[in-house]
């Protein structure tokens, strides 16, 4: 069962034993005194209430393996385990909340350092800081320690600390436009095949693979395999040895244990008939249960340079071209 499913069972035998689904306190916090700190800092919206109670729940963490090692909910909690606890535990329906309505109910507190984002690695079983692989399920939210103390304060003291923390705010906002200024100029000096494959995995794979996670990304700098990437692999059920031709992007998908490759090319590298091949014989060593294929470019001219003469394009991949991101075109030789 998936954890909305769970969570509806939850819910409907809570109801059935007239028993209450959520109570009104987690870590002796109730909504109200949500609803009042978030009042104070200018972020009181019904999304943010719920989602920021939902991250003072202290039951057992929703990651399997976190739970085992004796985390919580308020530990760690993905995307997905926040939007059922809100849509499904606290508002008694049956859908979560939209993944997509994140930049509303979670970036405005993340901004402001109330949440803060950590990592379940569950080859040492512990939450790190940061989203360190992109799309990953194991990408979690907690509170942070300084806001998570305003919300716990005494009565006669959560309003001061919450006033302070506005006053603050406006220090952290500076510092914030000072990194987005810095990740625009790092953008500027990114190379061409960097921004294709960043493009190849945040644009295509999110439209056209929706089910499929990053596990590996060939950027070309530093170690082959980052430990980050190397915990991932391991979760996939994925070992890649040196002798393995690794594409640009690799992904898997959790639900039929398949695996996706994508190949972005801004000189060579396309996916042919070899690398095919070789792919293949990869997903059944790992005992994957298929493998698709993609070839990205950044433009038309890009692709009708390389192909009007190469043809090389094996036959039931599919082609995709960043300056027109709406097509995802399959391959017939």
């Amino acid at each position: 069962m998936g954890i909305e499913d769970v969570a509806i069972a939850r819910r409907l035998e809570a109801q059935r034993n007239e028993e209450q689904v959520v109570p009104d306190s987690y870590q002796g916090v109730t909504k109200q005194r949500v609803i009042d700190v978030l009042s104070i800092i200018d972020r009181c919206t019904n999304n943010m209430v719920d989602v920021v109670y939902s991250l003072l729940c202290d039951e057992p963490s929703w990651y399997k393996k976190a739970d085992h090692s004796g985390y919580r909910f308020c530990d760690g909690a993905s995307v997905a385990h926040i939007g059922t606890h809100v849509g499904i535990l606290q508002r008694g329906g049956n859908l979560k909340l939209d993944r997509e309505g994140r930049d509303y109910w979670l970036k405005p507190l993340w901004e402001i350092v109330a949440i803060e984002k950590v990592y379940f690695d569950s080859s040492d079983e512990e939450f790190k800081p940061g989203h360190p692989i992109a799309k990953s399920s194991n990408s979690a939210y907690r509170l942070s320690a300084e806001f998570l103390a305003i919300l716990k304060a005494p009565d006669n003291l959560w309003l001061t600390l919450a006033q302070d923390w506005v006053q603050m705010s406006v220090q952290r906002e500076r510092l914030a436009l000072q990194a987005t200024q810095a990740l625009a100029t790092a953008n500027t000096v990114e190379s061409a095949h960097s921004q294709l494959i960043r493009a190849s995995y945040e644009v295509y794979a999110t439209r056209f693979l929706p089910n499929y996670q990053v596990i590996y990304v060939d950027d070309g700098d530093g170690d082959r395999i980052t430990p980050e990437q190397r915990n991932v692999l391991a979760e996939a059920g994925v070992t890649i040895t040196i002798d393995d031709p690794m594409p640009d992007v690799l992904l898997w998908n959790r639900q039929d244990n398949c695996l996706w490759v994508i190949e972005a090319v801004t000189s060579d590298g396309e996916v042919d008939i070899h690398k095919m091949q070789s792919m293949r014989a990869f997903a059944l060593r790992n005992r994957k249960t298929n493998i698709g294929f993609t070839t990205t470019y950044p433009t038309w001219k890009k692709a009708a340079e390389r192909q009007s003469t190469l043809k090389n394009l094996a036959d039931s991949s599919y082609m995709w071209i960043q300056e027109d991101p709406s097509r995802n075109i399959e391959i017939h030789q």
